[in-house]
């Protein structure tokens, strides 16, 4: 029974991201795509606002941080990633935060797991993802503290 519970608590945390302590948010007016992969942002950044959903993998329902990098690399794509943020850690190849371009996955240890929040860098230092429960869709700033803090890699899904 103790195992059981212990894997109920682990799926229920997955992808939980607690909102910053420091203010984390971008004013999104101010950013404007410079990608080599600018339908995947653009199709990203039109889910803004989308509310956060545990399990969730479409806009009508709602998405958790792994529903969301999976529907959007479908979506755009035809890529089939994992419902799960640590089985996408292992999809493509490593990159170094100095190395990011638009379109790859940043990494993040949120629930003292590596690799429990996922989300799509968009250039300039900043990254799109579904928080946590009572959120939805937003973009923040890997310089953030919280995110600096927590930050575990990205991958390139797409050369």
């Amino acid at each position: 029974m103790r195992p059981l519970l212990l894997l109920i608590i682990v799926l229920l945390t997955a992808c939980s991201a607690p909102m910053p302590r420091e203010s984390g948010s971008v004013n999104i007016s101010t950013y404007r795509a410079q990608s080599d992969n600018v339908e995947l942002i653009s199709y990203a950044r039109s889910l803004l606002g989308v509310p956060y959903h545990y399990g969730g993998n479409n806009p009508d329902q709602g998405f958790d941080c792994s529903g969301y990098v999976s529907h959007v690399y479908n979506h755009v794509a035809g890529i089939k990633l994992p419902h799960n943020s640590a089985q996408i850690s292992r999809y493509g190849r490593f990159v170094y935060r100095t190395d990011l371009r638009d379109g790859d996955l940043v990494f993040f240890n949120t629930s003292r797991q590596k690799y429990s929040h996922v989300g799509i860098y968009i250039g300039n230092d900043i990254f799109i993802h579904a928080p946590s429960s009572g959120g939805s869709i937003r973009i923040d700033e890997l310089s953030n503290p919280y995110w600096q803090r927590n930050y575990n890699g990205g991958r390139r899904i797409i050369e």
